[in-house]
């Protein structure tokens, strides 16, 4: 009878330290998942998340990412905008093209068929590889949080080696 008692302890106590063992990784993760966030927040200034708050401490995660995401989105959104207007202005500033038909995308010749087209657009962008990465520096600060040192590291390799 005691055999069988003691066993039932020796097994509660494993699954106790499992437990236990399986709660400080998810702490651990927790802790990290936070600092990320914040770190987010604070390169791209964004409002960090309110967390004296005792009853909301895994929904601010939550909202803090939606918010970020957001956030984050229509700052993109913005800088689309302001690169194709700055784009534009460039094109238009050395050379006498009429916006109104450069805001319509790629001008097309109708004498020559879709396929040729097509395959002249294709060249068009790839002679466009280098000065586009020139003209693309210059609005660098303005669109790019900061690099931070927080991002090096797993994920975290600078976009230029792509």
């Amino acid at each position: 009878m005691f055999t069988g008692l003691k066993d039932e302890l020796l097994a509660a106590q494993v699954e106790a330290r499992n437990a236990k063992t399986q709660l400080e990784a998810e702490v651990a993760l927790n802790r990290r998942v936070r600092t990320a966030i914040s770190d987010l927040s604070t390169s791209w200034e964004v409002e960090p998340m309110d967390e004296s708050r005792e009853g909301a401490r895994g929904d601010a995660l939550v909202d803090q990412l939606c918010y970020m995401g957001a956030t984050l989105r229509d700052r993109v959104w913005d800088a689309l905008h302001i690169g194709v207007k700055r784009a534009m202005a460039v094109v238009c500033s050395g050379f006498t093209y009429d916006m109104e038909v450069v805001s319509h995308g790629f001008v097309t010749d109708i004498s020559k068929t879709d396929a040729e087209n097509e395959e002249g657009l294709h060249a068009l962008i790839d002679d466009a590889e280098a000065p586009e990465e020139r003209l693309a520096k210059l609005f660098e600060p303005e669109v790019l949080p900061p690099k931070t040192s927080s991002g090096e590291g797993e994920g975290g390799e600078d976009r230029a080696a792509d």
